[in-house]
């Protein structure tokens, strides 16, 4: 299926691991090009490396950046113009703040955290709203904690229902301009994060076989699994689909 993406520009924070790297290789795949960013130099280029590969070397500029920087916005946006001339929407990964427990949490891992997963995103989705023209989609990635708390994620739990809420009346401000935002919702999917929070378990493995218990599909998802749908979502192809959490987590979460 030919989602309509080639030549089409995106920018895609966090990109050089995990989910928003499962988007990016998507949508390279299918044709268009992306701005890819990331805090550590040498794991995005290296990403960027891999993701250009043979045949793909004009469709990916790696830009060294962090959401946290008032910045960022301004130079991801500049740097896809200059590059390409156009921007056509942004996957927006947020990262994952530190775990822990709500009552253990101080003051500054909750503004560091906002800084970065919260304010970063909302002034990235901003600035690429403005950039944009019709037909241009933005998509936060968030997670299963919009709909219910993940145990040991107190600041997770915290921040991305707001930025689901945001995503949502950004989708009401900017629908008559053809702009469409909308929030993906990962569960358990085989990244390097859901491993190394698994790792901090007693015993890693029981942590996963108890995790895997809770999908119905009982496994954890494939990073190109959510990757497709990130691409889909993003393309011309989902061009009346707005407003709307998507969730890709193999059926875990148990609310509508």
């Amino acid at each position: 299926m030919d989602l309509g993406l080639s030549e089409r520009v995106y920018i895609i924070t966090g990109g050089s691991r995990g989910l928003a790297r499962a988007g990016a290789e998507s949508l390279v795949a299918d044709g268009a090009r992306v701005v890819l960013t990331g805090r550590d130099d040498d794991r995005l280029r290296a990403a960027a490396a891999e993701l250009a590969g043979t045949g793909h070397e004009d469709q990916v500029l790696p830009v060294v950046s962090d959401n946290a920087d008032p910045e960022t916005a301004d130079r991801l946006v500049a740097a896809a113009r200059d590059r390409w001339g156009r921007l056509d929407g942004a996957l927006l990964s947020v990262g994952g703040p530190p775990p822990g427990a709500a009552m253990d949490a101080t003051d500054e891992q909750w503004r560091t955290a906002f800084e970065s997963v919260f304010l970063g995103a909302v002034r990235l989705a901003r600035k690429v709203a403005v950039a944009c023209d019709e037909g241009a989609a933005i998509a936060l990635v968030l997670s299963s904690s919009v709909k219910q708390p993940i145990g040991g994620l107190a600041i997770s739990n915290g921040l991305r229902p707001g930025l689901a809420m945001v995503a949502k009346t950004l989708a009401d401000e900017l629908g008559p301009r053809g702009i469409r935002v909308l929030g993906l919702l990962p569960g358990r999917i085989d990244t390097e994060r859901v491993r190394e929070l698994d790792q901090l378990a007693e015993d890693p493995a029981a942590a996963r076989a108890a995790g895997e218990a809770g999908i119905p599909l009982r496994r954890y998802g494939e990073p190109a699994e959510f990757g497709t749908v990130a691409a889909f979502m993003l393309s011309p192809s989902a061009s009346y689909i707005t407003g709307v959490m998507i969730p890709v987590d193999g059926g875990a979460i148990r609310a509508f």
